[in-house]
């Protein structure tokens, strides 16, 4: 525990990617594999689903550091993290008790939500008279599922790889899907030898870079294959030995939510996987998110929700055929081994996704800007000699979104943001006119510089009007240019609107909050652009 500990630590002090690569293969090579398993499954993020209620775990420090709870409810709010608040107003040992990191976990963690609260209590109470002060901290991220740290996915991924002198890419593909953090795995995972397959393991996906200026690209569009940018959720489906998985990019298997494109795959050849888009799908057109969302959010799905919000899965590339990896091939022949294995024309729930034959440069550009009108984000933009990569290699994918839906609205909310913005406002509720009151339509967090974010954070704290737990309401006077990919109908929002993806485009500081966008202004959005 005491060496993770450490090595949490470097990666939070360090901005420097270099020193985060060092730490983590001395971490990694120094680590026992039954902790560096453990270790590895929360760098690369694992989470425990919620062990302990907050509010008790706040009670249960108040009680042990003789504080009252408002006192600790104050300095939460002030602190903005629950396991930093806890660990700092705790009595705890100068010098803690080593236990192995693994033992940590499968003891003393992951059991905690099967006890009810008393005997949680006195469970945690346990740890807290053996951790020191750093020790606890962790301890207390882990609790509460808040668990981050400055390093990425892909930076963990290239320490190991470094250290056991292997591709990246390999690496990136033991990591896929559901392994378990043991010994074992580990030691498999730094092995030069060839791994036997995990029959419903996924490949790492390959994510194209945004194009801001298109023209290079047009210029010489025959080298290009030009597709349309579905707005769905990315996923790989696979058929291997007689079973078939489909898993998101986010690494959760969803088959059991799109039965009929299981159905359709199941006349895939043995060795299959395939690259593509899950969408609903209506007529001639795909249906939008908002249709997705109602099979996504369903644990069961009624004959209703199937009929009425029928999927299918777009395919657009495949990286296995006949068992054998085929992403080191070059685009256009691994173009061809899909149009043999994915049936045309392009009906039922498995559809081939179209190229775009316009090779000409004002004719792209005139297809682009009926992306909306088609229910689609732009274009995908990919060579046709482009081997599947992992992750984001920019030069060969690209991505030429339509510009954003915008609304000029009105803060009446702030709240603290966490981390290392956990003592600033950072978090905005934003509002629109309807019937001369502002009502709420969205929140956003990103989008402004750090001295915008001092500036809106002083004011904030100047003009507060009232506090309500972590929030506080402010005076409708700062206005901002929200972006947002979709806007639609929501009986679950009080102003009846609900925005996708909503981000600060920037401070309207020229902009009197009289001038601010109506609410009506939104519904008409959705009439335009349909309820996507």
């Amino acid at each position: 525990m005491r060496r993770f500990t450490q090595l949490y630590d470097e990666l939070d002090a360090s901005n420097r990617t270099l020193d985060k690569v060092d730490a983590l293969k001395r971490y990694f090579a120094e680590a026992p594999p039954a902790d560096a398993a453990w270790a590895l499954w929360l760098l690369t993020g694992g989470r425990f689903r919620a062990l302990v209620k907050t509010k008790r775990l706040r009670e249960w420090a108040a009680d042990v550091a003789q504080f009252p709870d408002w006192l600790v409810d104050d300095c939460y709010e002030r602190v903005g993290d629950l396991a930093e608040t806890v660990t700092l107003l705790l009595p705890l040992p100068e010098v803690g008790v080593d236990v192995p990191l693994h033992v940590m976990i499968t003891e003393h963690v992951q059991g905690l939500g099967d006890w009810d609260d008393p005997v949680q209590f006195q469970l945690i109470r346990e740890r807290w008279r053996e951790l020191d002060r750093q020790q606890a901290f962790v301890f207390h991220k882990m609790l509460t599922g808040g668990f981050r740290v400055g390093v990425s996915r892909s930076l963990v991924t290239r320490a190991i790889a470094e250290l056991a002198g292997l591709e990246k890419r390999v690496i990136a593909h033991r990591l896929m899907g559901n392994w378990q953090p043991t010994p074992r795995f580990f030691q498999g995972l730094l092995s030069a030898q060839e791994q036997e397959e995990v029959v419903s393991r996924p490949y790492p996906f390959y994510l194209a870079s945004p194009l801001d200026d298109p023209a290079p690209v047009l210029e010489h569009a025959a080298e290009w294959y030009f597709e349309w940018k579905w707005d769905g959720i990315r996923a790989q489906l696979i058929k291997r030995r007689g079973q078939l998985f489909l898993w998101s990019r986010g690494e959760e298997v969803l088959s059991e939510r799109f039965p009929e494109i299981l159905g359709a795959a199941s006349r895939l050849p043995e060795g299959t996987v395939l690259d593509g888009e899950i969408l609903c799908w209506l007529g001639d057109r795909p249906a939008g998110f908002n249709a997705l969302q109602t099979r996504i959010g369903r644990k069961r799905l009624s004959p209703r929700i199937l009929a009425e919000n029928p999927a299918v899965f777009l395919a657009y590339d495949i990286l296995e055929s006949s068992g054998q990896d085929v992403r080191a091939q070059p685009l256009r022949a691994r173009r061809k081994l899909l149009e043999e294995v994915v049936a045309q024309p392009s009906t039922g729930a498995l559809r081939l996704s179209p190229l775009i034959k316009v090779t000409e440069s004002e004719a792209l550009r005139n297809l682009w800007n009926e992306s909306r009108e088609r229910g689609v984000e732009g274009f995908m933009i990919k060579h046709r000699d482009s081997p599947y990569e992992a992750g984001r290699v920019r030069g060969q994918w690209w991505k030429w979104k339509v510009a954003p839906l915008t609304a000029d609205l009105v803060m009446i909310c702030a709240q603290a943001g966490h981390g290392r913005r956990a003592s600033q406002f950072t978090d905005y509720t934003l509002a629109a006119w309807d019937a001369g009151k502002l009502v709420p339509v969205a929140k956003a967090y990103s989008g402004l510089t750090a001295e915008e974010i001092r500036e809106i954070d002083q004011w904030v704290k100047a003009h507060t009007l009232a506090r309500h737990g972590p929030v506080r309401t402010v005076p409708g006077e700062l206005v901002f240019e929200i972006a947002f990919e979709g806007i639609r109908e929501s009986a679950r929002h009080k102003s009846g609107v609900a925005l996708r993806f909503p981000r600060i485009h920037r401070w309207r500081k020229d902009k009197p909050a009289a001038e601010a966008d109506r609410l009506e202004t939104l519904q008409a959005l959705i009439a335009e652009n349909g309820n996507a």
